[in-house]
């Protein structure tokens, strides 16, 4: 039996919801599902994502959803959801470049249907929506200074301090601000008596000074360069979902979602990432939870897709083109073309040759540049390893964002480029 012939075997049908069935079975108990997204801008990752979120809700009892976001927007989005307003107004304040990652008609949607299934449960049964992200550091900073002006003047001064460090380097649009700017050692001290002072809070005030802390550390190693920035954030990531995990308390709530890029969630340790000496939120989850965490990912060989062309440009709908010869992408659509699949991945030695050979998978950033598909745009791979289900999308089509970017500063993009 050749390998095109094994994947024919081991693919399941995916054209509705009830599809979703067997990856529901291989869920089981876990606590955590890592559900991932081929590019940041394709409305079928999204969708489908949202469907197997919104069974394990209703079928499993996931108690909360957390995304490659900012913590202050998704809090915003958060209340939302649990409160009974209209979640719409909350993801088109999304501002901070790419805004189409949240500020889309498909997070609309289910953050839509998410208010009403809130809606018929009591508050300590709702389903929240969280930011794992370390990226809002100025958002973060002025959320620690209201809550604390607020609740506790007594220790302002620690927050005052924290506060004047930062706003010593200011904002800078040409140089990206702090990033390129903040020198190894500046605002640390400043930071550890920030989450010293803070560090018992609720749980709001908590994570917005464990970003402020963690925006310190990301900025400061991408002075230096290399791998630790990518790092410090995935780092980050889990740690946040670790602590939802512990605020949301009980066996049924603490099941959360993760919804994030595969390069985030896919195990590290497959890629060429771990030679790199980079980590990722996916293998973290692993080795803290191990079979507590399903890793779920995403391909397509063809379609449309929402990015820029530079970080920080106005987006626009581009054209994928067909996946490069001998990818993991044209190797599926070889042996299925025009099919949507599932795959669910067997131990190992109960399982075909090609679960185990790598191969390149196509990673579609919210920087893209379809005519360098050629050389770029792909992760060595073994998907076997990466993931334990894939969801396998022939053609795809872009998402549909709600405005387009604001103009103004933007954050600077993290390592490696366009994830």
């Amino acid at each position: 039996m050749t390998n095109l012939d094994e994947v024919r075997r081991s693919a399941l049908p995916l054209t509705a919801p009830d599809d979703l069935g067997p990856l529901l079975e291989r869920v089981g108990e876990a606590r955590f599902v890592l559900i991932g997204e081929a590019s940041h801008g394709t409305h079928d990752f999204y969708a489908w994502r949202a469907e197997l979120t919104r069974r394990l809700i209703a079928e499993k009892g996931f108690g909360f959803v957390a995304v490659e976001g900012d913590w202050p927007d998704c809090e915003r989005v958060d209340r939302a959801v649990t409160t009974g307003a209209d979640p719409y107004d909350a993801l088109y304040g999304f501002e901070r470049w790419p805004t189409f990652m949240w500020a889309n008609e498909e997070v609309v949607a289910f953050c839509r249907w998410l208010r009403d299934w809130n809606a018929q449960r009591p508050p300590g049964e709702r389903c929240g929506f969280h930011g794992l992200d370390v990226y809002s550091l100025w958002d973060s900073l002025r959320a620690v200074r209201r809550y604390a002006a607020a609740h506790l003047p007594q220790q302002m001064d620690a927050v005052m301090q924290a506060l004047y460090c930062f706003e010593a380097y200011g904002h800078d649009p040409q140089q990206y601000g702090l990033a390129t700017r903040l020198v190894p050692g500046t605002c640390e001290d400043e930071v550890v008596n920030l989450l010293a002072t803070l560090g018992g809070g609720e749980l709001g005030v908590r994570q917005n000074a464990e970003i402020v802390a963690g925006a310190e550390r990301y900025y400061r190693a991408m002075v230096r360069g290399g791998p630790d920035s990518w790092n410090i954030r995935d780092v980050h990531m889990a740690d946040t979902l670790d602590r939802l995990a512990e605020h949301h308390g009980s066996d049924h709530a603490a099941k959360g979602v993760v919804w994030a890029h595969n390069t985030h969630i896919g195990d590290a340790r497959a890629t060429d990432m771990a030679a790199a000496g980079m980590t990722n939120l996916g293998q973290l989850a692993r080795e803290r939870h191990r079979e507590d965490v399903v890793l779920v990912g995403f391909g397509t060989h063809r379609g449309t897709v929402v990015a820029g062309d530079r970080w920080g440009a106005q987006h626009h709908v581009m054209r994928v083109p067909p996946a490069r010869p001998a990818s993991l992408e044209a190797f599926l659509h070889e042996a299925l073309p025009g099919q949507d699949a599932l795959f669910l991945v067997p131990p190992p030695g109960l399982r075909a040759d090609w679960y185990d050979e790598p191969m390149g998978h196509r990673a579609i950033g919210v920087v893209y540049h379809p005519e360098r598909e050629r050389w770029g745009n792909y992760v060595p791979t073994v998907v076997g390893r990466r993931y334990d289900a894939f969801l396998w999308l022939d053609e795809t089509r872009a998402v549909h964002p709600l405005h387009g970017e604001p103009w103004g500063d933007v954050e600077p993009e993290t390592y490696p480029t366009a994830m």
